[in-house]
């Protein structure tokens, strides 16, 4: 069973740093392109950045220059650091990934996967 484990979020002052972790684990035979969502109650799911296999990386324009987002291919974990947080950041992030795998008697499938989610709180 595939599972997304998302760590490292929790209040920080505005100006500050965090840096999210998000790791895949169970049966995987490959990741496809990693993502970082957040979202705010009653607003709609808001794609923050993204990064495919090869390491191409895309931002939300509100994030450019602040976020940067990477990923550990052997270690199947994506991150998020955050840098230069504001108040509007504050928010539940989650990671999605595009998971690959084999299940006994069946080709190749690729599914997303999502993490449970990890409170950010920037303070002004």
């Amino acid at each position: 069973q595939v599972q997304l484990v998302e760590s490292g979020g929790g209040t920080v002052q505005a100006g500050g740093s965090l840096r999210l972790s998000c790791a895949a684990s169970g049966s995987i035979s490959g990741i496809d392109d990693m993502q970082w969502y957040r979202q705010v109650p009653g607003k709609q799911r808001e794609l923050v950045a993204s990064i495919t296999n090869s390491g191409r990386t895309n931002y939300a324009d509100s994030v450019k220059g602040r976020f940067t987002i990477s990923r550990d291919n052997a270690k199947n974990t994506v991150y998020l650091q955050m840098n230069s947080l504001k108040p509007e950041d504050t928010s539940v992030y989650y990671c999605a990934a595009e998971i690959i795998t084999r299940p006994y008697g069946r080709g190749y499938i690729q599914e997303d996967y999502w993490g449970q989610g990890t409170q950010v709180t920037v303070s002004s």
